[in-house]
Order: C-alpha cells, then sequence, then structure tokens
C-alpha cells in the first residue's frame, strides 16, 4: 500500500532515546587548495577551494530518467538532460566545515546532555534552508567562487551516478547508508561520521542515509511540468525539497528517488546538506 507524503512526514517525528557515542577520525590531510588555473575541470576530478571548504568532485554532463513509479510525487518519470558539467560535494557539509565559516555549530549531536559527541567528521545538521543559503552566502564571499544547493535534478543525478539502483550506488542499503535507528537499521541511533560507507560510482558518499540534504527546488507534489533540463524548479517557496534519507528513518527514505517538502525554516536532527558549485 502507498504511503501518503503526510504519514511519510509524521514518521520522522524526533524520538528521543539513548545514543550511541561515535568519535572517528576518517580524514587524511586535505588536498591543498588549487588555483582556479590549476584545476582541471574533467569529470571524476576532486578539489577543494580552501583549506577549510568541502572537497567536491566534477559530475559530467549527461542524462537520465528521473523519478519512479513507486510513489505519487516521484511521477511521472521523465528524462532530464544535464547540458553542463558541475561539481556536487564529495560529502554532506560535516561540523566542522560548517563551524569554519560560521563560527558555531548548531548540530544536535556535537554533544551535551541527551546527544551523543559524533563531533567535527560527523554531517552538520539541525540546519533550516534558511541558515544554509547563509552559510552558502558567507562561504561564497571568503572564496570567490559561486557555491549553491544542487538543483533536485542535479542531486539525483549525482545520486544515480548513471545506473537506476535502488539507492543511490547499490541496491542494497546497507552498503551505501546509515539508515534506520528506531526500525532495526545500522545507525546506532546517531549521525555517523562522513564517507563510512561505500562510494557510489562517482565517489560520493553518503547520498543515502546520515542526514536529509536540502536542494534548491520549490517543492512540487509531482513532476508534472517539471523542468527536462537539470534546472532548479520554483514555486510559492512554501517548501523546498529534502533528498536522501537520514540515519533515523526507515530505509524507504534513503531510496535514490525518494522526496519530501519541508518549510525554509524547519530545522532537526536529520537536516543536513550537500553542496554544488558552478564550474566555468
Amino acid at each position: 500500500m502507498e504511503t501518503s507524503v503526510s504519514q511519510m512526514k509524521s514518521l520522522l517525528v524526533v524520538t528521543l532515546g539513548s545514543l550511541l557515542f561515535c568519535s572517528v577520525d576518517i580524514f587524511a590531510d586535505p588536498p591543498t587548495p588549487l588555483s582556479q588555473q590549476q584545476i582541471q575541470f574533467t569529470a571524476g576530478t576532486t578539489f577543494r577551494d580552501c583549506t577549510d571548504c568541502p572537497e567536491m568532485v566534477v559530475i559530467p554532463s549527461g542524462s537520465f530518467d528521473m523519478g519512479s513509479n513507486k510513489n505519487n510525487n516521484e511521477q511521472p518519470v521523465h528524462h532530464v538532460a544535464i547540458g553542463k558539467a558541475f561539481s556536487i560535494g564529495k560529502t554532506e557539509v560535516t561540523q566542522g566545515q560548517w563551524k569554519a565559516i560560521m563560527g558555531n555549530n548548531p548540530s544536535l549531536f556535537r554533544g551535551g546532555l541527551f546527544k551523543s559527541g559524533c563531533g567535527d567528521t560527523c554531517p552538520v545538521e539541525n540546519v533550516s534552508w534558511n541558515d544554509v543559503h547563509e552559510f552558502i552566502q558567507k562561504l561564497n564571499d571568503k572564496t570567490g567562487k559561486e557555491y549553491r544547493l544542487p538543483s533536485e535534478a542535479e542531486w539525483e543525478y549525482a545520486c544515480r551516478a548513471g545506473g537506476q539502483q535502488e539507492y543511490c550506488g547499490s541496491d542494497n542499503v546497507d552498503s551505501v547508508a546509515w539508515y534506520g535507528a528506531f526500525v532495526k537499521g545500522n545507525s546506532g541511533k546517531s549521525t555517523n561520521p562522513v564517507a563510512t560507507k561505500e562510494a557510489n560510482a562517482w565517489g560520493l558518499y553518503d547520498m543515502s542515509g546520515n542526514v536529509f540534504e536540502w536542494v534548491e527546488d520549490s517543492y512540487h507534489d509531482n513532476y508534472d511540468g517539471a523542468p527536462t533540463d537539470g534546472s532548479v524548479w520554483e514555486g510559492d517557496g512554501a517548501e523546498h525539497v529534502l533528498r536522501g534519507g537520514s540515519w533515523q528513518g526507515d530505509q524507504m527514505y534513503a531510496r535514490a528517488a525518494f522526496r519530501l517538502g519541508f518549510k525554509p525554516t524547519d530545522i532537526g536532527e536529520i537536516i543536513g546538506l550537500r553542496l554544488a558549485r558552478s564550474l566555468p
């Protein structure tokens, strides 16, 4: 039986409980930032614009079939052509990266009385769509580059990475996603350090699970009239799209096609972000 969007959203109500402590140092020294002239923007290239900037992966132009027939808001399946290469974060923005730009850490999993101290290598969470745009503006001021949120089509294109698997990089949710805190999943009732599951075919981590990721688009109830060129689908802005599922929810939320709409002021310990960046 199809689950309604309102039912899906109600299932995402935060449940307080005992949470496991996680603190893992998964990163080697970050790559040295390169000048614009040194970067070769070919598919698969990774780069950073500054020491504290997220590592980005160049995504090639191409086309794919977006959506699915499983839920009404994922229909109709439609062909989308991405006409220009862009870059997207290798991982979700981490607590450490957010702190370096914003000077604060809104994450509930930063530690404290009720939450585990997952730390700087875990995704930042508890950020609204509006908060994310403030972060992006400060990052652009720092770097002089064009960071942004991905469009919903860019997000799903990068997630699928040339395939049509159920999740972002696999048909096996446990191989690519932290999910299911309260439904016999694998997350341990907490966010987890980024890049500790398998990457998809384009080297992107955690596009399924860990935290939901904001995209730029306004939320629409289905894909009737959606752009077919990968551009942002504008709307009234009352809600914006979240993608990817989280550490908390059932595996259905981690599906490549799954989508929800939340208000631009909504926050929660399941909501984070992944950056995109326009290329020259």
